[in-house]
């Protein structure tokens, strides 16, 4: 027993001193955990190297874009053909994907030979050759006469320009066909496989392994994003923000990055890690002082390293008695493979007495146990090293997200991680314990890059299917200039049509009088009240005009209107307006003094003179009773009288787009139009009186209110209206009327889009076909977010969170569907709208006689301001359609206020100019 334990004692403390011994020898090979994050740190700055323009030609890491742009989502489906290139055989697959809904993968395969006066021969029979075997599988699988895509895996560097397209930077392994170099390589496939007229295969993509295995375990986890090939070589693929790609143009969703990492240190950024066994294997190596960093890790390599480690320890007398066999001094006769048998967890010292002997050597115990310790320090740098940069992907990953804590799959395919015992499991270790905000899972993919070529295929085919699709939807709010010009010249018919007294009562534009004759001269001076009524709250404002400077100062004070006076009798709704007025005069100081006074009304009137309205009916929720039919202006006079406190002097009613007029023509004598661009749409203008049959006399100008929102009801522009516009406006509370005003104002527009969203996931383009409860809500979808979906300064990560909001969970792809579905309807809004206002212009310009007119257009509304691009297509179509007027278009600055205090103002003027006459 005594003897047993003291063997015992003996194989331990002999397996401590073995262990040391190595530990002092290979010292710099133990990488601690403050290398690691330093060697993940520089591989982060050599990714944003790769991704700079400026700085791509001298990175090492040549971050390379591969035009993969969406991993699947499952609902791919379809037959594909595969193949793969890049090795001593090469291998044709047909892949059947997903029938009858269910996920599911079914692969048949050939492999063919790829012989060497083939593969170094000239390049047009390489490709004829792999043509050939095409057919022959083809024909084999009674494929002829099908239409099929097909993607290519090719294991060689490549520079992309779109997926279906690769320019070979140079061959590698063993091949050397001849004028390949510096050419398209699917346009030489194509070409060859053409001279077979009974195959029509189409190349959708071109494809690189570490693609091919992240596409495949996408398919299987679609939290799946990174992929990573472990074996022969080493290389890495993630999915990177469109933004972040300085060599690809456009900045929305994201794409696959081959890394090609295995060159990191090729600019000396290793220096300090590699060790003399490295620079030893590099010198001896077919491209020395490349893929430095891949010599250190991959499967190629660790082999050659562990021998010229033990031939180095044999020549210092640490191993095998100082005596070293012909086959320790021959290149490549230790292998990664025997790396993994000496590293086995039980047989693994007896594997290593075996691989030694065969080595021509005569380990003793201790000999064994120190080389299965190189075997261990060689195979764990590398899992070290590979996890370093692994941590420096998903840091990005999750910084790009803008996530605290990040949730990701990794793909992973490769010899060296299949058949190493240990490696797997100390990469997942050391990449945990570095990136401790990520949880990741990694998933080894099956038959890796070929059936992963084929799920790129199928998603481009998908891809290129919805497309059609959703271009179809989106090609109904594209208007061609005849169509622009059509609703021009429909709109110029209109005006005419309302400004007749036989035909005006049937059309659909009013061009309702305003009595507004004048326009601000400078001389206005005084001070005026003016009140705001439009909505929720109401607004008294004190406006001091001052004459020569033409300076206006303001003072206002806001009141609610509850809802119980919003919809109570009119009596009570002036005797509130009127209390409100008695509070503000209190406030100001003002009681007893006699004003003149504005009244913005913004809501539909009927006026016979400027200070008479009758109000045709309420909108915006407004239900109070006795007051359609009856005179506003009257109303307040009564509810002043009933008060008995002070009196007031009501010189004008007037609507918010006259309001916004006036206020520019103030700073601006050439304003003749205002424009309201807001939650409702409305343009006036400054009318000849000899056009104006309604009204009696030929002298001078009025202001025409148009009311053009209801431009259309008479279906003369049902040509351009959607199927999505008609859901709209049955939905609304007023089918059927405002039809122009539906298809441009911020009220509708958010709806309009919400339509559209629907359709789409209902057919499947959209958030994986689940229509949510918050997108079946009317109104859901308010305007202001199509403003900041189309900001051009929002990422699509904030689209996300925006639709998150409105309970969307979205992916990548669908944020970039639904900025374009928000872009298709605001560009059309602001068109037509262009389109209304060029036949405006073009009307005074022709009613004046002019050759080309210089004319100021005052606008207000939260659509024109705060929508990041309805201004400028506004005034480019006015531009296109109208082009012998020069239009300037003026931001109002409180028009409902302000415009009816100058309102007020300038019939003041006029008033005491009659007089005087």
């Amino acid at each position: 027993m005594f003897a047993v334990h003291l063997m015992a004692f003996y194989f331990t403390k002999l397996k401590e001193d073995q262990i040391k011994t190595v530990d002092r020898f290979l010292y710099h090979m133990r990488l601690s955990n403050e290398t690691l994050l330093d060697i993940m740190a520089r591989f982060q700055a050599e990714m944003q190297k790769g991704l700079g323009k400026d700085t791509n030609p001298t990175a090492s890491v040549k971050m390379l874009p591969t035009f993969v742009r969406a991993i699947p989502d499952g609902s791919e489906n379809g037959e594909f053909l595969s193949l793969d290139l890049g090795g001593s055989k090469f291998r044709v697959l047909k892949v059947q994907v997903s029938e009858e809904g269910k996920q599911n993968v079914q692969m048949e395969s050939q492999y063919y030979p790829t012989p060497n006066e083939i593969i170094r021969g000239p390049g047009s029979e390489l490709f004829e050759y792999v043509a050939d075997c095409l057919a022959d599988f083809m024909k084999s699988k009674g494929l002829m006469h099908k239409k099929l895509p097909l993607g290519l895996t090719f294991s060689f560097p490549c520079t992309q320009t779109k997926l279906e397209e690769g320019v070979l930077l140079s061959w590698t392994k063993k091949f050397k066909a001849r004028g390949v170099q510096d050419t398209d390589v699917v346009s030489s496939l194509t070409k060859a496989i053409k001279k077979h007229t009974d195959i029509d295969v189409d190349i959708l993509a071109l494809v690189n392994d570490t693609v091919g295995t992240m596409m495949t375990c996408a398919y299987d986890d679609p939290h799946c994003e990174v992929g990573v090939i472990l074996g022969t070589g080493t290389n890495a693929c993630y999915m990177e923000d469109m933004s972040n790609i300085d060599l690809v143009e456009g900045d929305e969703g994201r794409m696959c990055i081959n890394t090609e990492w295995g060159a990191f240190g090729d600019d000396g950024a290793l220096e300090d890690i590699r060790t003399e066994f490295d620079r030893d294997l590099d010198l001896g190596s077919l491209n020395p002082g490349k893929q430095l960093f891949e010599k250190m890790i991959s499967g190629l390599y660790l082999g050659e390293l562990v021998r010229l480690i033990l031939l180095k320890m044999a020549r210092a007398g640490l191993l095998f008695g100082g005596k070293r066999s012909s086959s320790l001094h021959t290149k490549g006769k230790i292998e990664t493979r025997h790396v993994a048998a000496m590293e086995k967890y039980k047989e693994g010292l007896a594997n290593t007495r075996e691989i030694l002997t065969d080595l021509g050597l005569e380990p003793s115990e201790a000999d064994c146990i120190a080389v299965q310790h190189v075997c261990t320090i060689v195979s764990f740098r590398s899992a070290n090293l590979c996890a370093a940069a692994l941590a420096a992907i998903l840091t990005r990953l999750r910084e790009n997200k803008k996530l605290a804590r990040l949730r990701t799959t990794v793909g992973v395919d490769g010899t060296l991680y299949k058949i190493h015992p240990q490696y797997p499991k100390r990469l997942h270790k050391v990449v945990r314990r570095l990136v401790p905000n990520c949880d990741v899972r990694f998933l080894l993919s099956e038959s890796g890059s070929t059936k992963g070529a084929a799920m790129v295929t199928a998603v481009a085919s998908r891809v290129q299917a919805q497309r059609k699709q959703i271009d179809r939807v989106l090609a109904l709010f594209r208007l061609t200039r005849e169509q622009l010009v059509g609703v021009r010249d429909k709109m110029r018919v209109e005006l005419e049509y309302g400004l007749k007294k036989d035909t005006h009562p049937l059309a659909t534009v009013k061009m309702l009088p305003t009595y507004v004759c004048g326009m601000p001269d400078g001389t206005e001076k005084g001070k005026f009240l003016a009140l705001d009524l439009g909505g929720t709250n109401f607004r008294v404002l004190l406006v001091k005009i001052r004459s020569g400077r033409r300076s206006v100062r303001m003072y206002n004070k806001i009141f609610a209107i509850p809802l119980e006076i919003m919809q109570g009798t009119g009596e009570e709704l002036f005797d509130h307006i009127v209390q409100c007025i008695a509070d503000f005069l209190d406030y100001m100081g003002l009681k007893g003094a006699q004003l003149p006074l504005g009244f913005t009304f913004s809501f539909p009137c009927r006026q016979t003179s400027i200070d008479k309205g009758a109000l045709v009916e309420w909108t915006k929720g407004f239900k109070a009773t006795d007051c359609e039919g009856e005179d506003v202006v009257d109303m307040l006079r009564e509810a002043i009288k009933r008060r008995n406190e002070f009196d007031l002097d009501i010189v004008a009613v007037v609507n918010d787009t006259v309001g916004t007029m006036m206020t520019c023509a103030y700073e601006d004598p050439n304003c003749e139009i205002g424009l309201i661009a807001g939650t409702g749409s409305n343009m006036c203008y400054m009318e000849e009186m000899r056009n104006i049959e309604l009204v009696e006399g030929d002298q001078g100008k009025m202001c025409i209110n148009t009311e053009w929102g209801g431009f259309g009801d008479n279906g003369c522009i049902d040509d351009i209206r959607t199927q999505y516009d008609k859901e709209v406006d049955e939905g609304s509370l007023n089918p059927g009327k405002q039809r122009y005003e539906k298809m441009t104002s911020g009220m509708y527009l958010g709806e309009i889009v919400r339509q559209i969203l629907i359709d789409l996931t209902k057919q499947g383009l959209l958030f994986r076909g689940q229509i949510s409860e918050r997108l079946r809500t009317r109104g859901i979808f308010e305007t202001k977010f199509l403003s900041q979906i189309e900001s051009d300064r929002l990422a699509l990560l904030q689209v996300r969170g925006i639709l998150q909001q409105l309970g969307l969970d979205s992916t990548c792809e669908d944020s970039i569907v639904v900025k374009e579905v928000c872009g298709a309807v605001s560009r059309r809004a602001a068109q037509l709208c262009g389109a209304g206002m060029a036949a405006i212009v073009e009307k005074r310009r022709q009613d004046q006689g002019l050759e080309h007119l210089r004319i100021t257009v005052g606008v207000d509304g939260t659509l024109y301001k705060l929508h990041p691009h309805f201004s400028s297509i506004l005034q480019e179509t006015v531009k296109e359609l109208a082009p012998q007027c020069d239009v300037t278009f003026m931001l109002s600055e409180d028009g409902s206020g302000k415009g009816a205090a100058l309102i007020t103002a300038v019939a003041k003027r006029l008033q005491q100019a009659q007089k005087e006459n």
